[in-house]
């Protein structure tokens, strides 16, 4: 059998009064990209004006550390 995948979440909402601009959105999906993140689902509340994105990576041992780091 093989091992179950852990998975670390990430979550951010952009935007304001004026609403999320798509170059935002996109800018903010490829840095995660990059850094190995998928986005797994984007919100948008119809009368807030962000956009709310959640996003996850497996979990490895280097950001297991990372995250139980005092900071």
């Amino acid at each position: 059998m093989s091992e179950q995948i852990q998975w670390e979440y990430r979550v951010q909402s952009i935007g304001g009064v004026f609403g999320a601009k798509d170059e935002e959105l996109e800018s903010t999906l490829n840095e995660w990209g990059e850094e190995g993140w998928e986005a797994v689902s984007v919100f948008a509340a119809s009368n807030v004006g962000k956009a709310t994105i959640v996003a996850r990576r497996p979990l490895t041992r280097a950001t297991r550390r990372q995250r139980s780091m005092p900071g």
